[in-house]
């Protein structure tokens, strides 16, 4: 595996696997990886030649400079992860100028999607989002990009953009990845204190409890009131809790096929986000 940090030396890369036919797996990352990345890297088995994982913790996405700051960051144990997998072909890591160069000031904007559920207390979230995924589809030139389906709104997003801008890339969605307890593998769990690791427990338990009253007939409205209460009790101040459609991200009024139950909800100052189908 090879570690690159400009785009000219990507792009040399690039250049020479396109000559030769390779068909280019991307995995974007903010690092900090876990199991959960590595499901991402391993789901491009059989579907392309090469693997590029981006590392960048995008500043332009955070609607929150003190969050941008504690994002959890250590580019040294995440080459020595993805070396193990022994698949990766680079790890590209670019810094901010890679990025944004001086005097940057264009911004992809998806409307409608971006406004509701994490964008409604996140304004520009998604613009950074759509921002920075679509600039590393253009240096990567991938094929193929991995998303995982616990950021739900931003793979729909992505699955826009590809969409409206015709851009030459499939998105492959890959299941949430869960701890033995079933809370969703994040790079904000190694912010929780260990007290809050064990409350963040209860987060996936709500939502499955939810899904059960759910499907056993409890009016749509009654069962996200007491979920999001069991959520409040257990010491979380709970930003949104909404049935949606998986398609649209529109509210449904049914618990039926197609219809995904979504939540954010914080601990302290770490925000946790996570989602499950109906069926």
């Amino acid at each position: 595996m090879k570690l690159v940090r400009t785009r000219h030396e990507l792009a040399e890369i690039v250049t020479q696997w396109q000559r030769e036919g390779e068909t280019i797996g991307l995995v974007p990352t903010m690092g900090s990886l876990h199991e959960g990345h590595l499901t991402l890297v391993r789901a491009l088995d059989g579907k392309a030649n090469r693997r590029i994982v981006t590392i960048f913790v995008n500043p332009i996405q955070f609607n929150n400079p003190d969050d941008f700051q504690l994002y959890p960051r250590g580019l040294e144990a995440d080459e020595a992860l993805l070396a193990e997998t022994g698949v990766v072909d680079v790890l590209y890591a670019p810094d901010e100028t890679q990025i944004y160069p001086p005097g940057f000031c264009t911004r992809i904007s998806v409307t409608g999607p971006d406004r509701m559920l994490c964008g409604g207390d996140r304004p520009g979230h998604f613009d950074g989002v759509a921002t920075v995924v679509t600039k590393l589809f253009m240096q990567t030139r991938a094929n193929i990009a991995a998303f995982g389906e616990k950021d739900f709104q931003q793979l729909c997003i992505i699955r826009r953009v590809v969409t409206d801008l015709d851009l030459p890339i499939t998105i492959l969605p890959v299941p949430t990845v869960r701890e033995a307890d079933h809370l969703a593998l994040s790079s904000r769990n190694k912010r929780l204190t260990p007290a809050q690791r064990d409350q963040a427990s209860h987060l996936p338990k709500a939502l499955i409890d939810c899904l059960a009253a759910l499907k056993a007939g409890q009016p749509v409205a009654a069962a996200l009131e007491h979920c999001a209460q069991t959520l409040k009790d257990a010491g979380f101040t709970v930003h949104y809790l909404d049935l949606r459609s998986e398609k649209s991200l529109g509210t449904v009024e049914k618990a039926e096929a197609g219809a995904r139950l979504f939540v954010a909800a914080s601990l302290g100052d770490v925000r946790l986000i996570d989602n499950m189908p109906v069926a």
